[in-house]
């Protein structure tokens, strides 16, 4: 085993994205989540379905929150520290969380078993990563920090298994480890010991593979058999501009701008149908048509910021020829306020994010309207992948539909190239920080 000084790993962490890096270099400061004497703020939950948790009566609840609370005996506040003798239920905020850089300092003992859950969700894993442990068969030795209930066989980039940590960044038992975990939307950083573990892999919903991960919930402290301490528990759940932020920098380079916030020269067709308000493209009130770039892109990742007022309605035209309903003769992606009365009984393939009549998106994860939103589209061939404020909502191929779900021929699924655009549906929906890179086999 081999073990890195703490100030070096720091510094080649910090060193990773540049000193302006939102992700090293935040301009925000984690504040205590517990206080250091009591569990004030804090109650007890067992590891339990939240979907199951949705579906209960208040009483049912009440019931079982104060089942979960008579363990609580096996948590003390000992000088500063959070001590678990490794049985009860786990200890829970009662505070959601959604965006967060949660960090804290941990220190357990042998064959120890814990974790820490995210959003209700399991789990950011701690180990005894030593031989004797007994647990090498389930991935103990490659260290603490992965995200142990993802998938087996679920890596979502090349360089990472989707459970084990990079590296093993353990400290010997006796001596405290320090843990940090930034989450935005779904994917989540882990650094350990100041080693970075975990790099911007998706969190899988344990609850449901098939749905992405919930977009808030309470973090928890696990017990599982064997002593652990918690100290210095701190976290700053992230604006919505600091969030964009994060996702913007992991995005990736090679974006080239479509609009500055001044400037519509690189598209055409309804200009005089937007205008440009407070560096944003407004779709004027009472107006529409598709406004579409000068340029034709096949293969294109982009990534771009828009805020709905209340009931508002637009999409993005993709591969769209230029002239006809995006919808049909191109692909429309819905920007749509989904929690608008007047929508409450569309067709799924309505609401946001959805792919117009073809494929219905995942929902639950915009912002309340008025915030800015955060979305990326890519396009690879005929598949299409959205993701919302960090979480994908929406990932499908389209040569693959049997019939497309409105029961009409969208004969645009089947386009290969062409404009990306905006398309107005009378609502002033607004952009901002457009931007799109052509996709090759190798990016």
């Amino acid at each position: 085993m081999r073990f890195f000084p703490a100030s070096l790993l720091l510094l080649l962490g910090a060193c990773a994205f540049g000193p302006r890096s939102p992700i090293t270099s935040p301009p925000w400061q984690c504040q205590p989540i517990w206080n250091g004497v009591d569990l004030a703020g804090w109650h007890g939950q067992r590891h339990f379905d939240p979907y199951q948790l949705d579906t209960m009566s208040m009483e049912e609840r009440q019931k079982l929150r104060a089942a979960d609370d008579a363990t609580l005996t096996h948590w003390q506040c000992v000088n500063g520290e959070l001590v678990n003798d490794g049985e009860g239920a786990y200890l829970t905020t009662d505070r959601h969380y959604g965006d967060v850089d949660l960090r804290l300092e941990y220190k357990t003992v042998a064959k120890a078993d814990s974790g820490i859950y995210l959003r209700g969700t399991p789990q950011v894993q701690i180990w005894d990563t030593t031989e004797a442990g007994g647990k090498h068969n389930l991935g103990a030795d490659k260290g603490s920090g992965g995200l142990w209930n993802n998938d087996a066989k679920g890596a979502w980039n090349g360089a990472q298994n989707a459970r084990m940590p990079l590296v093993l960044a353990d400290q010997p038992f006796g001596e405290w480890n320090t843990l940090r975990i930034l989450q935005v939307g779904e994917r989540v950083l882990v650094w350990l010991n100041g080693a970075r573990v975990v790099d911007w892999v998706v969190m899988e919903n344990f609850w449901n593979r098939k749905l992405p991960l919930r977009a808030h919930g309470p973090i928890q402290l696990q017990t599982h058999g064997g002593e652990i301490r918690f100290r210095n528990v701190t976290a700053h759940e992230l604006t919505a501009s600091e969030s964009h932020a994060v996702l913007r920098e992991r995005s990736g380079e090679g974006f080239e701008t479509l609009f500055d916030g001044s400037s519509l020269a690189a598209f055409e067709g309804a200009l005089d149908n937007y205008d440009i308000t407070d560096g944003a493209i407004r779709c004027k009130e009472g107006k529409g048509g598709t406004l579409y770039t000068k340029q034709v892109y096949g293969d294109f990742h982009a990534r771009l910021q828009f805020r709905l007022p209340p009931s508002g309605n637009n999409g993005l035209a993709i591969r769209y020829p230029g002239k006809g309903d995006a919808a049909f003769d191109a692909i429309e992606i819905q920007v749509l306020d989904d929690t608008s009365a007047q929508y409450a009984t569309l067709q799924p393939w309505q609401y946001h994010g959805s792919l117009y009549g073809l494929v219905a998106a995942h929902r639950g994860h915009l912002r309340p309207v008025g915030e800015w939103n955060y979305e990326e589209v890519e396009v690879r061939g005929s598949r299409i992948r959205v993701t919302l404020n960090g979480t994908t909502i929406l990932d499908a191929d389209v040569s693959k539909l049997e019939q497309p779900l409105s029961g009409k021929e969208h004969a645009g699924r089947n386009r290969t190239e062409g404009r990306f655009g905006f398309c107005g549906h009378n609502d002033p929906v607004e952009f901002r920080d457009v931007a799109i890179r052509r996709l090759t086999p190798a990016n």
